[in-house]
């Protein structure tokens, strides 16, 4: 049993609490996270060995941390193997510093090849664990230690948040929900300047790292504002989260940006942006100061501050009201960013992974809810502030798939405390048999997103690679498993390669190779001339792809990217070369195992030979 603080403070809060509380929550906290990591570390052997990214954005992670390492400059966030360095990524060198950081720890005592494997491990894992830390935190400041030691179940449970914090993945994803739980940790405590600067400062970080965390950051800000409105004795805090907010802002863009700091920007932090952010933290300080005497004053001061840092938004940068994939060629919105499951709405999601995703989050309302109209007080007070984040996020996950895992993670205290009570009535259960129902019922209710698990586990044993065979043509062996299968391609040597969107951050990962184009949306013009090349008959595909100067067609059959082309365009020349008929222009490359791969002749018509029983010859 824990001791209380001899000299508590009346939101139950003494001065020493932020230290004891990781103190008090430590063994537990360790005990799950190292158990989850034995879990991913085991499942995930064979991805390490192979060096298998999860997603094509971890393929370009990596080779933005090598090429910084090799010496590409700090400021230069282009990949110069992607259609020839023309467009920056829109993302923060931030996220790079850690991997960068084990990279060099472990470079001098097992290579780069193995300590590039190390960094991948380790780094997901810690983020993992800041995440269970967080949300043990979270859920012990706002409902005490026994829920709190139940949330540790739930973080390595909730399959988006481990989908963003397992071995491999090293894209910016589980930073962002590390950095929102840092500011949300900081609303729920006591309402000190000093704890207002923090949120601002994770605030400014999430967006730096990327300005996809907008919604969510402005749903944290927007709370602590609302907050205010309704107790202005949390004037301090605001004022303070808004300071550090756009003054780190700055900074950070400063830091990470240089000699760029003025390139104007819809999709990532930019001068506009920078802008709309000093307005709102000059104009809170300044409705802070004033002595508003009722809610309505204040709520009508935080509509003008809301109000003037629109317009000063919309005054400076007009274009970003259309957000940054109003302009993407038709192709590449039909072809690309409709395809793009993250980026899309809740319902169209496969229904197992819509189930995974808002399970938690409903979970977590209903705890949410029932430990609001039991509390009094400040805790009443936090779990409402709690209840507004979680209608906040829960709602973004249904317009955003990918902000599912903030949801899941901001669920976790109100799914702990409900699992505490229906775990308490479970044990109440006078018989064995009964009673281990119970708690298994118990288990599954505050958990429902585990029954999406299985169904999601069915539905790939549905398509396995066995299933996508049957929708490749006999005469090839056997459908590309995933994207490693591409590397065989190395033997082409340091030349550029005209491929699908998909696979191509993995080939300019893992292979001498250039390619044109990866599924980035400043990387429009040429995503759509990858698209216009393999869905095009082949008069135009012969001129779309030698604007490119490739040497080579290479492709992956089995995969959704080519399935896509081949159902969009049926005779167009990725469906001709499937099929196995031959172009005059083009002169295939015998490759090992599945991977397709065609010399451009450059100087041949666009002729297509007949299909021809077998396989095309060399």
């Amino acid at each position: 049993m824990e001791r209380p603080h001899p000299n508590p403070s009346p939101e139950g809060e003494g001065p020493g609490s932020v230290t004891r509380t990781p103190r008090s929550l430590a063994p537990t906290i360790l005990a799950g996270w190292f158990l989850a990591a034995l879990v991913l570390l085991a499942t995930s052997a064979g991805a390490i060995a192979a060096l298998r990214f999860p997603d094509p954005d971890d393929a370009m992670r990596l080779m933005q941390v090598r090429d910084w390492l090799a010496g590409q400059s700090w400021w230069d966030v282009g990949q110069h193997r992607l259609d020839g360095g023309r467009f920056a990524m829109h993302w923060s060198r931030l996220v790079d510093l850690p991997v960068a950081g084990v990279v060099l720890a472990f470079d001098p005592l097992v290579g780069r090849d193995a300590s590039t494997r190390i960094a991948m491990t380790v780094v997901p894992l810690v983020t993992l664990l800041a995440i269970m830390a967080l949300a043990a935190a979270i859920t012990r400041r706002v409902a005490g230690a026994a829920p709190a030691r139940l949330a540790v179940l739930f973080v390595p449970l909730s399959v988006p948040i481990i989908y963003q914090a397992r071995p491999m993945r090293i894209d910016h994803h589980g930073w962002q929900i590390v950095l929102a739980l840092v500011a949300v940790l900081a609303l729920l405590g006591r309402p000190t300047p000093r704890r207002g600067a923090l949120a601002g400062l994770a605030l400014a970080t999430l967006l730096t790292v990327s300005l996809e965390g907008l919604p969510i950051a402005a749903a944290i800000a927007g709370v602590a504002a609302l907050a205010w409105a309704l107790d202005p004795r949390r004037g301090g805090f605001l004022a303070a989260l808004g300071a550090t907010l756009a003054g780190a802002a700055a900074l950070l863009h400063l830091a990470t940006r240089g000699p760029g700091w003025a390139t104007p920007a819809c999709d990532a932090v930019a001068p506009a942006w920078l802008a709309a952010l000093a307005i709102a933290g000059i104009g809170v300080a300044a409705a802070t100061a004033v002595a508003y005497r009722t809610v309505a004053l204040r709520l009508a001061s935080l509509a003008l501050v809301g109000g003037a840092s629109a317009a000063g938004l919309v005054a400076l940068a007009p274009d970003c009201l259309s957000g940054p994939f109003a302009t993407l060629p038709t192709i590449v919105y039909r072809l690309w960013y409709l395809c793009v499951r993250e980026g899309r709405p809740l319902w169209e999601q496969m229904p197992a992974w819509a189930v995974m995703t808002i399970g938690l989050p409903l979970a977590g309302l209903v705890g949410t809810i029932g430990a609001l109209r039991e509390r009094r007080g400040a805790r009443r007070t936090r779990w409402a502030i709690l209840l507004t984040l979680l209608l906040a996020a829960t709602l973004l996950a249904l317009l955003v798939n990918r902000a599912g895992a903030t949801a899941n993670a901001l669920a976790v205290p109100g799914a702990a405390v409900l699992l505490q009570r229906l775990l308490a009535r479970a044990r109440a259960v006078p018989r064995a048999v009964p009673r281990t129902l119970a708690t298994a019922g118990a288990l599954l209710a505050a958990s429902p997103g585990q029954a999406g698990a299985i169904l999601l586990t069915l539905a790939n044993t549905v398509d396995s690679p066995e299933g996508r065979a049957a929708r490749v043509n006999d005469w090839h062996r056997r459908p590309c498993a995933d994207f490693t299968d591409a590397r065989v391609l190395a033997r082409l040597g340091a030349t550029t390669v005209f491929a699908p969107i998909d696979i191509s951050p993995d080939i300019v990962a893992t292979t001498p190779l250039h390619a044109i184009a990866g599924g980035y949306h400043r990387n429009a013009a040429a995503m759509a001339r990858v698209m216009e090349g393999f869905t095009a008959a082949p008069d135009a595909a012969k001129v779309a792809i030698a604007a490119t100067g490739a040497s080579h067609v290479v492709a992956c059959p089995g995969l959704n990217e080519t399935d896509l082309y081949r159902q969009a365009a049926p005779d167009g020349l990725w469906s001709r070369l499937e099929r196995g008929e031959r172009i005059a222009w083009l002169r295939q490359v015998p490759m090992p195992g599945p991977v397709l791969a065609w010399r451009i002749v450059p100087d041949r018509a666009a002729r297509v030979i007949p299909l021809r029983e077998g396989p095309p010859p060399p």
